[in-house]
């Protein structure tokens, strides 16, 4: 599903020499899959899941996304995978504070055909737990309940692949302990899960470990 080909991400610093923020880094991801990509601040995992996540760009290399290459993607084309294919959950929520939790979870759904928006967003809610919150803003919620409404938002299109960036950084540890069971059961019932942590604790409860340093994998084991 996922493969990066010698990728580097390189920024150029006017004055100074070339940051390297990933460096002639290969990796491969297969559908069901469930990763946990670690390394410490500055270790170039959020860079990479970025460019998973067809938000960047690498610098070199190549990435081939469902066999395709993703540098021949026009705009649209990444627009509409990131859309329909990939669901993301960000550390911060990311959920507009004077709408309710379902009017959050229908935005991906704007564009949409459908015409079953709102009963989507519901059905999308009520799959991690919040049914009964649907009407809710986002102060009127603790931080668990807020990142659930988020991955609600990232499944209601239905995508092959959930992208979630430290989704557990805001939370206490029984909240997310609790998120993390989400995404275990997402798992089970066949999502592709790449979660990007700092946290070992975390990333153990994946099935797989990558391990970042310096922009390059120093560690890719089983769990």
């Amino acid at each position: 599903m996922i493969h990066l080909k010698n990728i580097s991400k390189i920024y150029d610093k006017q004055g100074h020499e070339k940051v390297y923020a990933l460096n002639d880094l290969n990796l491969e991801i297969s559908k069901g899959e469930f990763v946990a990509i670690i390394g410490n601040s500055g270790s170039g995992k959020s860079t990479l899941m970025n460019i998973i996540g067809l938000l960047d760009k690498a610098s070199l290399g190549n990435y081939y996304f469902e066999n395709r290459e993703v540098e021949k993607f026009s705009d649209n084309q990444l627009a509409e995978i990131r859309n329909q294919k990939i669901g993301f959950v960000f550390q911060a929520f990311h959920l507009l504070p004077r709408t309710s939790a379902i009017e959050n979870v229908e935005l991906p759904l704007i564009y949409s055909t459908l015409k079953e928006t709102r009963e989507l967003a519901f059905e999308s809610l009520k799959k991690v737990g919040l049914a009964d919150r649907a009407r809710h803003k986002p102060n009127e919620l603790s931080g668990g309940q807020q990142q659930r409404v988020a991955i609600a938002r990232a499944l209601v299109t239905n995508p092959d692949i959930i992208l979630a960036d430290e989704p557990t950084g805001n939370l206490d540890s029984q909240s997310g302990a609790g998120i993390m069971e989400l995404f275990i059961q997402l798992h089970k019932e066949g999502k592709t899960i790449v979660i990007i942590t700092h946290d070992p604790n975390i990333a153990a409860m994946a099935k797989r470990v990558i391990n970042i340093r310096d922009g390059r994998i120093i560690e890719d084991r089983k769990n």
